[in-house]
């Protein structure tokens, strides 16, 4: 399997897993939700800043039926993290023969390449 092959499947399942996984998510509170709304603790919970933000909550503003919002919600956070990601590795990956030649640490010639053996 070419690398290529590799990245297009790791991607399609991605996409899949946060398109159509997260269109069937449940609306219902999870487990520590749910202890929290039932000891009380939920009480003193604030808004987050990030609330009002296009992606707030788990969906797309504007985009009024919940399932679909979250799923569209899922598919752009992939693509974020596939673009920021993309970009970090781009940005620190190894410019090639000439680049490793530069920052490669300066070897002795007269230095045996391999340890000597003695027997």
């Amino acid at each position: 399997m070419t690398t290529k092959r590799f990245f297009a499947g790791f991607l399609l399942v991605s996409l899949v897993l946060a398109g159509i996984v997260s269109y069937y998510a449940s609306a219902n509170p999870d487990g520590l939700e749910k202890v929290a709304e039932d000891k009380g603790i939920s009480a003193k919970e604030k808004d987050h800043s990030l609330k009002d933000s296009p992606l707030g909550d788990y969906g797309v503003k504007g985009v009024d039926d919940a399932r679909l919002s979250g799923g569209l919600s899922g598919v752009i956070g992939v693509g974020l993290v596939l673009l920021v990601g993309g970009g970090l590795f781009w940005t620190v990956r190894r410019r090639g023969p000439a680049a490793a030649a530069q920052t490669a640490p300066e070897r002795d010639e007269k230095a045996p390449s391999e340890p000597s053996r003695k027997g």
